[in-house]
């Protein structure tokens, strides 16, 4: 059994309660690759006369989410895939709510031309998306497609993708229609790293595995021969950190996405551990035990150069760069319990944030910059937490709470939070635990389970695809 400090909740900046070390990670073939990506989009359509914005504020989405039409971009499979692919994102985002087909009234509207407006009023529609699908050769999908504002009777939106890749311009054409109604980028179009287990709690074979943000795609990395944890996406680059039992000895390592070759980040005497990402992209911050205890570091990613940023004799970990990279969150025992701290990015002083009478870790910098959202523990008789913060830590709150919830992740625009939570199953011998992961809006609104094929833990999000 491990019994090194770090194993308590939340100190390798991940799955906690590890009780056996793996075997060793095996090379695996380089991966399909993720689908050539269509051309960018052309800028905005011009505003309405008097420069009105057609958005809606995501407040009030909320609570009345925007009533949207798609009437279907044709008879082929492909264009169907399309149509539920882009009215899931939709619904499960909570913000849109797409009309029932059946409620549709008239004949359908020719793709290219202006629709019938007053027969979409009628049913109350506020948002209209009307496009067509056809073959453009060489395995080819050609996609146009509008967005209007059925009020104004404006489009908001014209544009044509080319790509092999249909669910992929289906996700494109989802994030579009999010940012010109709501005023913010969409996260639809990226994907999830997660570690994928399987078998009885305890002896789990544990795997890195990535799908697309809604579940599709899903595919495993490693072979499961080692134990694996907390994988991390680069914010530039086709590529994960993440740690590693391989050959018996925790290390954190890097996974190219293109090819599948591995590779140890830095050497350490002892285990290093909790890797994240510079906004850069070309280092990498982790933590390297020392004793009983742990310190930060950055490790140049090119070079393989580390610079050490904390030497307080305890046990520092879980370390999180800011958007703009000025500042490291991290959580600490330093001052005799688990709490956040906030530090200059090149390290130094370190201020704490976190106040409440619990246990503090996981923290990750929202890509917005204005939130830090955390997993929170306050005691043998109470339920785990995930909540979020301001960098300065004021205004704490709880988005959910469970018997076990951990690692939140940020969607790339800030708005979603991702989490894995896991719950008691109760085999034929009345025992058992089954883990799963979550998204949540950050203000604690839509919470809803994401399916995966097996048990899963430590989620991460992409940046948005290139």
């Amino acid at each position: 059994m491990l019994t090194h400090p770090l194993f308590r909740r939340g100190f390798l900046g991940g799955s906690a309660g590890l009780l056996a070390a793996g075997r060793a990670l095996a090379q695996v073939p380089a991966p399909m690759p993720f689908g050539a990506a269509p051309p960018p989009p052309p800028g905005p359509a011009p505003a309405p006369p008097g420069g009105a914005q057609p958005m809606i504020d995501v407040d009030h989405a909320q609570t009345d989410p925007i009533r949207i039409a798609l009437p279907g971009f044709g008879p082929s499979p492909q264009a169907a895939e399309m149509i539920e692919v882009i009215t899931a994102d939709l619904t499960n985002c909570g913000l849109f709510r797409p009309i029932d087909p059946a409620a549709f009234v008239g004949t359908p509207d020719a793709p290219g031309g202006p629709p019938n407006f007053q027969n979409w009023k009628a049913i109350g529609t506020q948002a209209l998306v009307t496009g067509a699908v056809s073959d453009a050769g060489g395995g080819q999908t050609r996609v146009e497609f509008r967005l209007w504002d059925v009020l104004t009777g404006q489009q908001l939106q014209g544009t044509a993708y080319t790509s092999p890749n249909v669910r992929r311009i289906a996700h494109i054409i989802a994030d579009v229609i999010y940012e010109r109604m709501l005023g913010e980028k969409g996260y639809f179009d990226t994907r999830i790293v997660y570690v994928a287990a399987t078998g009885p709690r305890g002896r789990q074979t544990k795997r890195l595995a990535i799908m697309d943000q809604d579940a599709a795609n899903n595919r495993v990395l490693t072979d499961g021969s080692w134990l694996v944890l907390t994988p991390r996406f680069n914010p530039v680059r086709d590529e994960i950190a993440f740690m590693s039992y391989a050959s018996n000895r925790p290390r954190v390592y890097l996974f190219d996405l293109g090819t599948g070759h591995q590779s140890t980040l830095g050497e350490f005497e002892g285990m290093s551990f909790a890797p994240r990402f510079s906004p850069d992209g070309g280092s990498c911050i982790l933590s390297a035990t020392r004793g009983g205890g742990s310190d930060i570091f950055v490790v140049d990613i090119a070079s393989r150069a580390k610079h050490q940023l904390t030497s307080s004799g305890s046990i520092d970990t879980s370390p999180c760069f800011s958007p703009d990279g000025s500042q490291i969150v991290f959580n600490s025992d330093r001052d005799g319990d688990q709490q956040l701290y906030v530090m200059s990015g090149t390290g130094g002083d370190a201020k704490r944030i976190s106040f409440g009478h619990a246990q503090y870790a996981t923290p990750v910098w929202s890509p917005r910059g204005d939130l830090i959202a955390f997993t929170r523990f306050a005691g043998p008789s109470s339920n785990f937490a995930i909540g979020v913060m301001h960098p300065d830590g004021t205004g704490e709150r709880i988005l959910s709470e469970s018997f076990s919830v951990e690692g939140p992740t940020f969607a790339p625009n800030g708005r979603v939070l991702m989490f894995w939570r896991e719950t008691r199953t109760l085999d034929e011998y009345g025992h058992g635990y089954s883990s799963r992961l979550v998204s949540i809006d950050i203000t604690g609104f839509n919470e809803r389970q994401v399916v995966t094929p097996t048990d899963a833990s430590d989620p991460a999000w992409s940046p948005l695809n290139a």
